[in-house]
């Protein structure tokens, strides 16, 4: 990643939150996300990650994010812009876009 870029992290499950019933499974929603993302903005600076909290990386910060998401009752996905938390359960498009426009990111003219 580059100075500038934006990451955008999906914290998720295979199965679909105990509280979320109805809702999209978390890998879903990170590919709806991206389509979303890709059609208002210039997306060649915005990089996406999908952490399964039943199965983290061997990294530290996801393995103890997806342990806090669990250990707390997080509803999921959990979306984050730049390691900002931005929402948890079904995602509002309009707070993402807002984080995004605070780092930077440039819509499609």
């Amino acid at each position: 990643m580059m100075d500038g870029d934006i990451l955008i992290t999906v914290y998720g499950a295979e199965q679909i939150c105990a509280s979320c019933v109805g809702a999209p499974g978390s890998r879903d929603t990170y590919e709806w996300l991206q389509a979303a993302i890709g059609r208002k903005y210039i997306d060649d600076s915005i990089n996406y990650e999908y952490v399964d909290i039943d199965n983290p990386p061997e990294i530290d910060k996801h393995k103890e994010f997806a342990k806090q998401i669990v250990e707390e009752d997080w509803f999921y996905p959990v979306v984050l812009v730049n390691d900002h938390v931005v929402a948890e359960g079904i995602p509002k498009l309009k707070t993402i876009y807002k984080e995004l426009e605070k780092n930077g990111a440039v819509l499609q003219s």
